[in-house]
Parts: C-alpha cells; sequence; structure tokens
C-alpha cells in the first residue's frame, strides 16, 4: 500500500435526490472499500466531482436540475473529471436510455430496483483506485 489511502482518488460520488438511496448506495460503496460522497443534485455534482475528482460517479438519470445524460457529457467533457468512471443507476429500463447512456460515455447502465451484489461488482470493476495504472 502506498499510503494513500483516504486520498479523493478512493471515493465514491452518489448523485440521487432520494436521500435513503443515496445513502444505500453509499453504504455499498464504503462495502467496496471507498469513502462516500453525497451530492442531491446535479450542480452540486458536477462542483463536487470538479473540486475533487471521485474515483468513480454513480449516476442517477432524474434529477432535480439537471438530468443524468447532461451531467455525464458534462463530466466527460471538462479535463478534471474526463476519466472519472460513470455508472448510470435509474428507473429508466428502456433500451433507447440505455443507448444514451453509452453514447454520453457510461461506463455502466443499472436500473432500479438495483441488485447490491451487481451494483458492487460495478463499482468494483470500474472505480479508478489510486495507483492505478493510468
Amino acid at each position: 500500500m502506498s499510503g494513500m489511502s483516504g486520498a479523493n482518488g478512493d471515493s465514491v460520488l452518489v448523485v440521487e435526490d432520494d436521500q435513503e438511496i443515496n445513502a444505500l448506495v453509499g453504504a455499498y460503496a464504503e462495502l467496496c472499500g471507498f469513502r462516500y460522497r453525497s451530492a442531491l443534485n446535479g450542480t452540486r455534482a458536477l462542483q463536487e466531482a470538479h473540486e475533487k475528482p471521485p474515483a468513480l460517479v454513480v449516476l442517477d438519470l432524474m434529477l432535480p436540475d439537471l438530468d443524468g445524460f447532461e451531467i455525464c457529457k458534462r463530466l466527460k467533457s471538462a479535463d478534471a473529471t474526463r476519466e472519472v468512471p460513470v455508472i448510470m443507476l435509474t428507473a429508466l429500463s428502456g433500451e433507447k436510455d440505455r443507448e444514451r447512456g453509452r453514447q454520453c460515455g457510461a461506463a455502466d447502465y443499472l436500473t432500479k430496483p438495483f441488485n447490491p451484489d451487481q451494483l458492487m461488482q460495478s463499482i468494483s470493476q470500474h472505480a479508478k483506485r489510486n495507483g492505478y495504472a493510468k
């Protein structure tokens, strides 16, 4: 270990306006060994991600201000956050939505109600941990 634990790169930013679901997803991120950070809307999510880019973003698509597709596009178009993987976690299960998710650069697309094992597997698989070979 390189004494980097607790660094910002080892956090998962959960973007979800339902606080209970946000905390639940955060608990699963912690079980995967990450620090949990929360954003309840898109504006806050973008601020958080730019200030301290996380190892991964778990992103709901239906938020009170910006939709998740827009947030994903903005993250992928900014230098600071371009490399941050995004997992979309949403009630939108249609093929068109999945396709839009792929187009804006999402690493994975999971639907609610979500399977915790599947979520944790996706977090572990896609998150960029510190010391990760770039």
